[in-house]
């Protein structure tokens, strides 16, 4: 990375859990062409490295993400109207649509740690993990259609099946702030954890995740994905596609013989 990237965005593997980390807290982790180039290397790179078995995004200062740097969105929205391009929003092919895809599609778990506000984009960034683990400081908001925008960064497939159809057009065409607790109760998030200890927590649990049967979580979050959009027919043929290549992964042996031993498994990851 660049130097302006890598200071916007922190990156760490250890234990095979890579740590993601928002850093431009003065600015509210808002995100510039920087971060956002930074974040989309920095899970591409985590999705590719073997060693790596579980992520877990977070950020530094009060807040997760609020959504696109708009003191840099209006200098592009001026530079597009003089260019004649009349496309200010090249960033969600360019940015967005990769780092959700990344999220998503990564053949293993991501954990978001929400330690603050996450709006617009970085509500999609958080709706795209496989788990959240949120601050009850923590609050959430669409965003989008507060500045005459529609939404992206996933937030129109995530958030229909996270609470259906008629809550999440409430949510979208009447933008506020939806704090952690009625996030829980909602179905927005997984766990609701004191402030203080958001960062211990939600590290605890992608370790856990880190340590898992990762070819096993790969299968699940493939086929899931795969299921919210296929008859129930498909959806069982690739249960069997994914169920036969998690049968003959290393973890799956060393899981039965340690369920015949009464002892607690310690897988490879693969």
């Amino acid at each position: 990375m660049a130097d302006e990237q890598a200071n916007t965005v922190l990156y760490d593997v250890s234990e095979g859990l890579a740590t993601i980390t928002l850093n431009r807290p003065d600015a509210m982790n808002a995100l510039n062409t920087a971060a956002k180039v930074a974040l989309r290397d920095a899970l591409l790179e985590a999705s590719a490295d073997p060693a790596v078995r579980a992520v877990l995004l977070t950020a530094t200062g009060r807040a997760f993400c609020v959504g696109q740097d708009l003191k840099e969105h209006v200098a592009t929205l001026a530079a597009t109207r003089e260019a004649g391009d009349g496309n200010a929003l090249s960033t969600v092919r360019e940015h967005y649509n990769p780092i959700v895809r990344a999220i998503t599609e990564m053949p293993k778990p991501v954990v978001a740690g929400v330690n603050g506000v996450a709006a617009g984009a970085g509500f999609g960034f958080a709706l795209a993990a496989d788990y959240r683990v949120v601050a009850d400081t923590a609050s959430f908001n669409t965003s989008f259609a507060g500045v005459a925008l529609t939404a992206d960064s996933g937030v129109s497939w995530t958030l229909p099946r996270l609470i259906g159809q008629t809550r999440a057009a409430d949510l979208l065409f009447f933008p506020r702030s939806i704090s952690a607790q009625d996030a829980l109760e909602l179905g927005l998030v997984n766990r609701v954890v004191p402030a203080a200890e958001l960062a211990d927590r939600a590290a605890e649990v992608a370790r856990t995740l880190a340590a898992g049967p990762t070819v096993a979580y790969a299968g699940l979050k493939a086929s899931m994905a795969y299921g919210a959009g296929h008859t129930l027919a498909e959806a069982l043929e690739k249960e069997d596609d994914l169920q036969t290549r998690a049968g003959a992964s290393q973890d799956h042996t060393i899981a039965v013989e340690a369920f015949l031993k009464k002892e607690k498994p310690v897988y490879l990851g693969k």
